[in-house]
């Protein structure tokens, strides 16, 4: 049987693509800061759900993930959905700072973590790619440009997009059967937009969580979710600096 982690599983993709995982047989571990919700995955399949209350910002999120792992019995997946973002237009330092404390330095110390794990499995003399260990991880296409309008935001994720392809250069360098995937959804219908501003082109977590979890199978390296930011992004590479910074958002 195959086992997961998904940390920031109690709301919205990460809840979503829990649910898939487990309609597919897997066994998984789900954390976040709160409990409540993580019960919900529980009480659907008591059998092959551990769960394990982790704030990645913590100092002690490190341990509580291993434990979480000896819980399950080992790790197959880690699947990384924590995260905050906020607009910020007015750079309120509280909202900057949190941002980057969870999605830079909580971001850093998790997927640190799930690396070195990793690297510490013994490998079999015969391995097919489907085999190898997955760290994926939600990052944004707010890490394409920098967004005037969230500038922690979309700059932590352009760290988080770029510190995945750095690991992933690093454990080929190294030899390592580890496979990375960097997955980036645009505006998603979360907790995540509270804000009530009019987000175009809006997603359903479950629609996302079903192609986040065929990337997994799939065995994608990057997903830009779906093909509209595929091609908006695509665009945005295309304009210069001295352009963008001209541009409305």
């Amino acid at each position: 049987m195959k086992k997961a982690i998904i940390i920031g599983a109690s709301s919205g993709i990460g809840f979503e693509v829990a649910r898939q995982l487990l309609a597919e047989g897997w066994k998984i571990g789900v954390a976040a800061r709160r409990e409540e919700r993580l019960m919900t995955l529980k009480a659907e399949a008591p059998e092959r759900v551990e769960v394990m209350t982790i704030d990645i910002t913590k100092p002690d999120a490190e341990e509580r993930l291993m434990a979480l792992i000896e819980r399950l019995g080992g790790m197959n997946l880690y699947f990384h959905a924590s995260g905050i973002g906020k607009q910020n237009r007015t750079l309120e330092p509280d909202i900057e700072l949190q941002t980057v404390e969870t999605n830079a330095l909580g971001f850093t110390r998790m997927i640190g973590a799930a690396y070195r794990y990793m690297v510490s499995l013994p490998t079999p003399l015969i391995l097919g790619r489907g085999d190898w260990p997955i760290i994926a991880a939600i990052t944004s296409i707010a890490g394409t440009k920098g967004l005037g309008p969230a500038p922690s935001y979309s700059a932590t994720k352009a760290l988080q997009a770029t510190y995945l392809e750095a690991l992933e250069q690093q454990a080929h360098q190294r030899g390592l059967h580890i496979h990375f995937l960097d997955i980036r959804p645009g505006f998603v219908d979360t907790a995540l937009l509270n804000d009530n501003f009019p987000y175009p082109m809006l997603m359903q977590p479950e629609d996302v969580a079903r192609d986040i979890v065929c990337s997994i199978n799939k065995k994608r390296h990057v997903r830009i979710i779906d093909w509209r930011y595929r091609i908006l992004t695509a665009f945005w590479r295309l304009i210069p600096r001295w352009l963008w910074r001209h541009i409305r958002i």
